[in-house]
């Protein structure tokens, strides 16, 4: 009887079975709800390639856009990967703040950066996104590739369709973002697909740190 408990639940990550996954998915979705759960401020998620390297623009500004919100009382939540997540969870880490991390596993991407202070470890795609939302108040989202696009047109859609509290999206660098931006308004509003209403209310370009900042303060009370 001992081994056969072993068998069936000591080992989760030999489960194969879609019945026993389930398990597996339960445990993973209890043990980040615990985790995050004592976090004590608003945070806000920030979102932008892994590929983006510390000499680079977009890696000082995710960087400095940390600083600024942790000193503005916010708690900063990434992806806990290399590039602009590396970047803001440094900024929020340096300033002795909240600096979660929400580490995805894959086959080619590197480990949890250095500069995170609470790990959640996920081997799910869709319950790691479903804590970037519970927990923060807002997403930032940097100049990131199709990993970035993911995550903000996630956010976009349970926006839009109510199915969360009001929740702002912030693109920073509006040089960036100009075509995606006009995409929206001709390709997708302009066939009806999407309000432009839709897109005033629930996007907003921001081109410095300090902007973020006031805008946030304006919208979320500490």
């Amino acid at each position: 009887m001992p081994e056969l408990q072993h068998n069936l639940y000591d080992d989760l990550s030999a489960v194969t079975t879609e019945s026993w996954r389930t398990f597996r998915i339960m445990a993973e979705l209890v043990n980040a709800l615990d985790e995050l759960n004592n976090l004590k401020v608003n945070c806000i998620s920030i979102f932008g390639s892994a590929r983006c390297k510390p000499e680079s623009k977009e890696y000082k500004d995710a960087e400095e856009i940390a600083r600024q919100l942790v000193r503005a009382g916010y708690g900063i939540i990434t992806g806990g990967g290399p590039g602009a997540m590396e970047a803001a969870n440094k900024g929020a880490f340096e300033e002795n703040g909240v600096s979660v991390g929400l580490h995805i596993k894959l086959p080619h991407e590197q480990g949890c950066n250095q500069y995170v202070k609470t790990r959640c470890t996920f081997r799910y795609f869709f319950i790691r996104k479903f804590m970037f939302v519970k927990y923060a108040r807002a997403y930032v989202v940097m100049p990131g590739g199709m990993g970035t696009i993911d995550e903000l047109s996630e956010a976009f859609v349970i926006a839009q369709t109510g199915r969360t509290r009001p929740f702002p999206i912030i693109l920073y660098n509006s040089e960036f973002w100009s075509g995606f931006m006009d995409w929206l308004r001709n390709s997708m509003a302009g066939k009806g697909f999407i309000g432009e209403n839709e897109i005033n209310r629930l996007i907003t370009i921001c081109d410095s740190p300090e902007e973020i900042v006031a805008h946030l303060q304006k919208i979320i009370i500490l």
